[in-house]
């Protein structure tokens, strides 16, 4: 079998992410960028209203 070009993974890569972030949003910005600040403020939109938890954790994984 041949290799995957490392775009692809990237790419493979960041679908999970996105599939776990609209799943559980704080999770998905977790595993993308640890326990910082963005974790937190996605923990708190998340438990104010779950769409907000999603857009954030979408925009973060995008952007990061």
């Amino acid at each position: 079998m041949a290799d995957r070009p490392p775009a692809m993974a990237d790419r493979t890569a960041t679908f999970v992410d996105l599939v776990i972030a609209i799943i559980l949003p704080p999770l998905g910005v977790f595993l993308k960028v640890g326990c910082e600040i963005e974790f937190w403020i996605c923990l708190l939109l998340t438990f104010l209203g779950y769409f907000p938890g999603i857009i954030y954790a979408v925009w973060v994984i995008v952007n990061h």
